[in-house]
């Protein structure tokens, strides 16, 4: 029996004169995210990615759990191939979905007969496989409205094709399909579902993180890079930009009015990351922001934050609440990692009363007693670049 995984395309599918762009992206970070699997044979007929074990040394359930990740992918399927003809197919059927019959209280057949020429409609192959079916298996119910299985048939060029109910999967665009961005990366909950959710529409990711020796441990450093290491799953390989900020954040203890440190240390955030972003051809940079959670997250904050910088800054949690923002960071894996007790450098030197409502003019010059290009340009130099790999 010939097991294979099939790959059900999302909106790739809808990008006309693009599309093969589009796929080629695709089957490019597949064919990436299968490389400690074994070797397999990836090629796209009718919509659907085939992904084909070409020995018996492949980890199909690795491969499985890997595609499921995979952004441009809105549905996986472990199948198993068969000539296509009806006996053979409800053979397959009920040797290749027997334990899965077996557990599952009812069931349907649904068929795609992408092969035109297939004797059989959709609806007469469902029929006669699924009447079979069930006299194979009359402990399990038919349903055809609400079954807990749906064995699935698909008639295509090459072959016939069973598998159980699909399994959704990632969704969005291929990662690289929509150029590169700069996202800012600390320990917390919010920024590494910004990184995923700007990923899920195509865009390469470089983490920039901020780290504040001694101030900020060696376990807060490990933390981000441990989540940096999950993102991976989803964004492919990263290499983490970690920028010494200890000089910065004292110089601006030092120099500046204490309601305006947060402002301040944020945008030196902003040009350093842009910096970043430059040097890596970046178009954009990429923050955890979230209307009004904190006091540096007002509008008029965000205003004041992004005022030193030309590149578009997106906020891809804008408008969501913390409690959408926990489920998805728990969906994707990151949370754990993120409630860990290590703080990162946006905990250092927080004001007691921080401005809320602040304005261009008052933080310029509040910032002016600093020597801001000297500072960035020494931050920038000393940069620690950490390459992560699937």
């Amino acid at each position: 029996m010939n097991d294979i995984i099939l790959l059900k395309q999302g909106e790739v599918i809808l990008k006309g004169q693009n599309r093969r762009i589009f796929e080629d992206k695709l089957r490019a970070n597949i064919r990436r995210r299968l490389r400690n699997c074994g070797e397999f044979k990836v090629y796209t007929a009718q919509s659907t990615i085939y992904v084909e074990p070409m020995g018996d040394d492949c980890d199909m359930e690795k491969a499985f759990e890997a595609m499921l990740k995979v952004f441009g992918i809105v549905s996986v399927s472990r199948a198993a191939a068969c000539e296509k003809d009806k006996d053979a197919i409800f053979e397959t059927a009920r040797a290749y979905l027997a334990d899965d019959m077996k557990n599952a209280g009812s069931f349907k057949v649904e068929t795609k007969r992408a092969d035109k020429a297939f004797p059989m409609t959709s609806i007469q192959l469902s029929q006669y496989v699924g009447g079979l079916m069930a006299d194979e298996f009359p402990d399990t119910a038919v349903d055809v409205h609400n079954p807990e299985l749906v064995v699935g048939l698909e008639i295509r060029d090459y072959a016939a094709y069973v598998h159980a109910t699909p399994t959704p999967g990632a969704g969005g665009l291929p990662v690289g399909s929509n150029g590169r961005a700069v996202t800012l990366l600390s320990g917390g909950i919010d920024s590494p579902v910004a990184s995923y959710m700007i990923a899920k529409r195509g865009v390469q990711v470089i983490p920039v993180h901020f780290f504040s020796f001694p101030y900020t441990s060696e376990q807060a450093k490990e933390k981000v890079i441990e989540l940096a290491r999950l993102l991976t799953g989803f964004c492919g390989r990263l290499t983490v930009e970690v920028v010494p900020f200890t000089r910065i954040q004292e110089e601006i203890r030092k120099n500046c009015p204490e309601e305006y440190f947060t402002l301040i240390m944020r945008r030196f955030m902003m040009r350093i990351s842009e910096k970043v972003a430059m040097s890596n051809g970046c178009a954009a940079l990429v923050t955890g922001e979230n209307l009004g959670q904190v006091a540096s997250q007002t509008m008029e904050a965000m205003r004041v934050t992004e005022e030193c910088v030309s590149l578009p800054v997106m906020r891809p949690l804008i408008g969501m609440d913390k409690e959408e923002i926990v489920k998805l960071a728990r969906k994707i894996g990151t949370f754990e990692t993120s409630i860990l007790p290590y703080e990162d450098c946006c905990t250092v030197f927080t004001p007691r009363h921080p401005k809320t409502r602040p304005t261009v003019e008052e933080v310029l010059e509040a910032e002016a007693a600093l020597n801001a290009e000297e500072l960035i340009e020494e931050a920038f130099k000393n940069i620690e670049r950490i390459r992560l790999d699937l």
